[in-house]
Protein backbone atom coordinates (compact mmCIF):
# COMPACT_ATOMS: atom_id res chain seq x y z
CA UNK A 1 0.00 0.00 0.00
CA UNK A 2 1.43 3.12 -1.29
CA UNK A 3 1.99 6.23 1.46
CA UNK A 4 3.34 9.45 0.87
CA UNK A 5 4.04 12.63 3.30
CA UNK A 6 2.66 15.93 2.33
CA UNK A 7 4.54 18.54 3.50
CA UNK A 8 3.74 22.53 4.19
CA UNK A 9 6.21 24.43 1.53
CA UNK A 10 8.36 26.99 3.75
CA UNK A 11 6.70 29.73 2.46
CA UNK A 12 3.42 28.31 3.47
CA UNK A 13 2.33 30.42 6.72
CA UNK A 14 -0.93 28.31 7.77
CA UNK A 15 0.16 24.84 8.23
CA UNK A 16 -3.06 23.54 10.16
CA UNK A 17 -6.40 23.71 8.54
CA UNK A 18 -9.01 26.14 9.25
CA UNK A 19 -11.17 25.47 12.00
CA UNK A 20 -14.23 23.11 10.73
CA UNK A 21 -11.73 21.49 8.26
CA UNK A 22 -9.55 18.86 7.87
CA UNK A 23 -7.31 19.29 5.13
CA UNK A 24 -5.12 22.97 5.29
CA UNK A 25 -5.42 25.23 1.88
CA UNK A 26 -2.09 24.45 1.03
CA UNK A 27 -3.16 20.65 0.47
CA UNK A 28 -6.11 21.12 -0.96
CA UNK A 29 -4.17 23.56 -3.74
CA UNK A 30 -1.81 20.70 -4.23
CA UNK A 31 -4.43 17.73 -4.55
CA UNK A 32 -5.64 20.33 -8.12
CA UNK A 33 -1.71 20.56 -9.02
CA UNK A 34 -0.36 17.36 -8.11
CA UNK A 35 -2.31 14.78 -7.63
CA UNK A 36 -4.51 15.11 -10.19
CA UNK A 37 -3.10 17.40 -12.60
CA UNK A 38 -3.79 18.57 -16.40
CA UNK A 39 -1.51 18.87 -19.29
CA UNK A 40 -1.89 22.44 -19.29
CA UNK A 41 -0.54 22.41 -15.16
CA UNK A 42 -3.42 24.52 -14.19
CA UNK A 43 -5.42 22.70 -11.03
CA UNK A 44 -8.28 19.77 -11.98
CA UNK A 45 -11.82 20.22 -11.51
CA UNK A 46 -12.55 19.41 -7.72
CA UNK A 47 -15.93 18.86 -5.92
CA UNK A 48 -15.26 19.76 -1.94
CA UNK A 49 -17.78 17.87 0.64
CA UNK A 50 -17.57 18.30 4.21
CA UNK A 51 -19.73 15.56 6.40
CA UNK A 52 -20.41 16.64 9.42
CA UNK A 53 -22.85 13.81 10.56
CA UNK A 54 -23.70 10.49 9.34
CA UNK A 55 -27.62 10.82 10.71
CA UNK A 56 -30.65 10.58 8.04
CA UNK A 57 -30.70 13.56 5.79
CA UNK A 58 -26.77 13.46 5.77
CA UNK A 59 -26.37 14.75 2.21
CA UNK A 60 -28.80 17.63 2.84
CA UNK A 61 -26.52 18.73 5.46
CA UNK A 62 -22.91 19.16 3.59
CA UNK A 63 -21.51 22.03 2.70
CA UNK A 64 -19.92 21.85 -0.80
CA UNK A 65 -17.62 23.65 -3.21
CA UNK A 66 -16.17 23.33 -6.58
CA UNK A 67 -12.68 24.90 -7.54
CA UNK A 68 -11.01 24.72 -10.52
CA UNK A 69 -14.80 23.83 -12.60
CA UNK A 70 -14.74 24.09 -16.36
CA UNK A 71 -16.70 23.09 -18.83
CA UNK A 72 -14.13 21.54 -20.78
CA UNK A 73 -13.06 19.25 -17.82
CA UNK A 74 -13.13 15.40 -18.55
CA UNK A 75 -13.46 14.09 -15.36
CA UNK A 76 -14.37 14.03 -12.04
CA UNK A 77 -12.67 14.34 -8.56
CA UNK A 78 -14.80 14.28 -5.15
CA UNK A 79 -12.87 15.22 -2.32
CA UNK A 80 -15.03 14.82 1.01
CA UNK A 81 -13.78 16.02 3.95
CA UNK A 82 -14.62 13.90 7.33
CA UNK A 83 -15.14 15.65 10.28
CA UNK A 84 -13.94 13.35 13.18
CA UNK A 85 -16.99 12.89 15.08
CA UNK A 86 -18.84 11.40 12.20
CA UNK A 87 -16.28 8.28 11.43
CA UNK A 88 -16.77 5.22 13.07
CA UNK A 89 -16.32 4.24 15.95
CA UNK A 90 -13.86 1.82 16.99
CA UNK A 91 -16.15 -1.16 17.62
CA UNK A 92 -18.38 -0.13 14.77
CA UNK A 93 -19.60 -3.06 12.84
CA UNK A 94 -17.90 -4.52 9.75
CA UNK A 95 -19.85 -4.16 6.55
CA UNK A 96 -22.33 -6.71 6.04
CA UNK A 97 -21.53 -9.70 3.00
CA UNK A 98 -21.75 -8.33 -0.69
CA UNK A 99 -25.02 -9.99 -1.16
CA UNK A 100 -26.69 -8.22 1.54
CA UNK A 101 -25.15 -4.49 1.27
CA UNK A 102 -27.65 -1.79 1.43
CA UNK A 103 -28.04 0.42 -1.74
CA UNK A 104 -27.90 4.21 -1.96
CA UNK A 105 -30.85 5.03 -0.10
CA UNK A 106 -29.11 3.73 3.29
CA UNK A 107 -28.37 6.53 5.49
CA UNK A 108 -24.23 6.30 7.20
CA UNK A 109 -21.36 5.35 5.44
CA UNK A 110 -22.50 2.42 3.31
CA UNK A 111 -25.05 4.55 2.03
CA UNK A 112 -22.46 7.57 1.52
CA UNK A 113 -19.91 5.61 -0.46
CA UNK A 114 -22.98 4.11 -2.98
CA UNK A 115 -24.07 7.51 -3.80
CA UNK A 116 -20.35 9.17 -4.38
CA UNK A 117 -19.93 5.75 -6.48
CA UNK A 118 -23.02 6.64 -8.38
CA UNK A 119 -21.68 9.83 -8.96
CA UNK A 120 -18.22 9.66 -10.37
CA UNK A 121 -17.84 8.34 -13.76
CA UNK A 122 -15.60 5.37 -14.24
CA UNK A 123 -12.38 5.87 -12.84
CA UNK A 124 -12.89 8.92 -11.15
CA UNK A 125 -11.65 9.75 -7.79
CA UNK A 126 -12.76 9.80 -4.70
CA UNK A 127 -10.57 11.52 -1.49
CA UNK A 128 -11.26 11.06 1.81
CA UNK A 129 -9.72 13.57 4.02
CA UNK A 130 -9.77 12.26 7.62
CA UNK A 131 -7.64 12.38 11.06
CA UNK A 132 -7.70 10.66 14.05
CA UNK A 133 -9.69 10.78 16.81
CA UNK A 134 -9.56 10.09 20.60
CA UNK A 135 -12.04 7.28 22.02
CA UNK A 136 -12.30 6.83 26.27
CA UNK A 137 -8.53 8.67 25.97
CA UNK A 138 -7.14 6.51 23.12
CA UNK A 139 -6.65 7.99 19.38
CA UNK A 140 -8.00 5.59 17.02
CA UNK A 141 -8.00 5.58 13.33
CA UNK A 142 -11.14 5.02 11.36
CA UNK A 143 -9.44 4.65 8.02
CA UNK A 144 -9.80 0.64 8.00
CA UNK A 145 -13.58 0.93 7.87
CA UNK A 146 -13.93 3.48 5.62
CA UNK A 147 -11.95 1.38 3.22
CA UNK A 148 -13.67 -1.34 3.26
CA UNK A 149 -17.27 0.46 3.36
CA UNK A 150 -15.43 2.52 0.34
CA UNK A 151 -14.20 -0.79 -1.12
CA UNK A 152 -17.67 -2.72 -0.73
CA UNK A 153 -19.81 0.48 -2.91
CA UNK A 154 -17.13 -0.31 -5.29
CA UNK A 155 -13.94 1.75 -5.28
CA UNK A 156 -10.29 1.07 -5.50
CA UNK A 157 -7.95 1.67 -3.18
CA UNK A 158 -5.27 3.87 -5.02
CA UNK A 159 -3.05 5.61 -2.44
CA UNK A 160 -2.74 6.88 1.26
CA UNK A 161 -0.68 10.43 1.66
CA UNK A 162 -0.10 12.11 5.05
CA UNK A 163 -0.51 15.37 5.40
CA UNK A 164 1.84 17.15 8.12
CA UNK A 165 0.69 20.01 10.28
CA UNK A 166 3.86 21.20 10.72
CA UNK A 167 6.17 23.99 10.50
CA UNK A 168 9.60 23.76 8.40
CA UNK A 169 11.78 25.15 10.27
CA UNK A 170 15.64 25.03 8.77
CA UNK A 171 16.00 21.23 8.94
CA UNK A 172 13.47 20.17 11.55
CA UNK A 173 9.62 20.30 11.34
CA UNK A 174 7.79 21.96 14.13
CA UNK A 175 4.06 21.00 14.88
CA UNK A 176 1.25 23.14 14.06
CA UNK A 177 -1.53 21.02 14.87
CA UNK A 178 -5.14 22.29 13.93
CA UNK A 179 -6.97 24.33 17.32
CA UNK A 180 -10.03 21.94 17.05
CA UNK A 181 -8.06 18.58 17.14
CA UNK A 182 -7.58 15.91 19.43
CA UNK A 183 -4.45 16.19 22.01
CA UNK A 184 -1.39 14.67 19.80
CA UNK A 185 -2.91 14.29 16.14
CA UNK A 186 -0.47 16.21 14.05
CA UNK A 187 -1.65 14.84 10.45
CA UNK A 188 -4.30 14.38 8.63
CA UNK A 189 -5.03 11.49 6.39
CA UNK A 190 -5.87 11.58 2.76
CA UNK A 191 -7.55 8.48 0.93
CA UNK A 192 -7.49 7.89 -3.04
CA UNK A 193 -9.62 5.92 -4.33
CA UNK A 194 -11.15 4.82 -7.96
CA UNK A 195 -14.64 4.37 -8.88
CA UNK A 196 -14.87 1.00 -10.52
CA UNK A 197 -17.06 0.49 -13.26
CA UNK A 198 -19.60 -2.14 -13.06
CA UNK A 199 -20.29 -4.38 -16.17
Amino acid sequence: MPTTIWLPGRDQREAAPAPGSVLPEWAIEKIGTHLIPRLDRTPAPLVKVSVRDTEPGMDARMASETRASSPSCGGLTLLAELHPDSLPAPAAPAPAPVGEMPGAMEDGWPGFFHRAHRLLPTDGLLLLAARQRRDAGVLTDPLGSLVACARTAGFRYLQHIVVAHAHPVDDRLVPAPPADACLGVTHSDLIVLSSIGHA
